[in-house]
């Protein structure tokens, strides 16, 4: 049995200037509701895992769906929003004079979340509750079928792998944050 994780191709929200949080939350918005950068392709590994499934396992994010369909066009997409990425806590507040480019923002979020912030978003406890419960549907599917693919999200699928690795899946350790990374666990 295999599970295969692939990180969703390259969003088409390509707006990299400063800014102060309020806008970033209307960035993260736009991140969410924008599908793959037009053109985009996909790894060779995500293609072969893509082709030779009865079917592909998405979120119900639009990035996540346009890049299952980017990697099999005729596959059986199947959307869940468990497999969801994980959410940034956007804190409430301005921060006057503070004007970061999205991925500072988004790190520096990521790591008090990490920590514990998780105002208005799922917690990183509850996050990994979820991934828990991801793992169980996935190796469920693969018990199955043999075989699993999830074409989800960069931070959320490393949750799940290391989920998957508890559970005695052998697979990388890391899941690699670049997309189209295709990493396969086996059972």
């Amino acid at each position: 049995m295999e599970i295969t994780l692939i990180r969703h191709g390259r969003s088409s929200q390509m707006e990299n200037h400063r800014m102060n949080s309020h806008e970033f939350k209307k960035w993260v918005e736009m991140y969410n509701h924008l599908g793959i950068l037009e053109g985009e392709t996909c790894s060779s590994d995500a293609k072969e895992k893509g082709i030779s499934a009865s079917f592909l396992l998405t979120s119900d994010l639009k990035r996540s769906i346009e890049s299952a369909k980017s990697i099999n066009p005729s596959a059986n997409i199947q959307t869940d929003p468990l497999f969801r990425e994980t959410e940034l806590s956007i804190p409430a507040g301005n921060f006057p004079g503070m004007r970061l480019r999205p991925n500072t923002w988004a790190m520096l979020l990521r790591l008090l979340w990490l920590c514990g912030y998780s105002q208005g978003c799922e917690s990183y406890r509850d996050a990994k509750l979820r991934a828990k419960q991801a793992s169980l549907t996935l190796t469920s599917i693969a018990k199955e079928h043999h075989s699993a693919v999830l074409v989800g999200h960069g931070f959320f699928n490393l949750l799940i792998a290391r989920e998957l690795q508890k559970a005695g899946w052998i697979g990388k350790r890391k899941t690699g944050s670049k997309h189209w990374n295709a990493n396969t666990y086996i059972s």
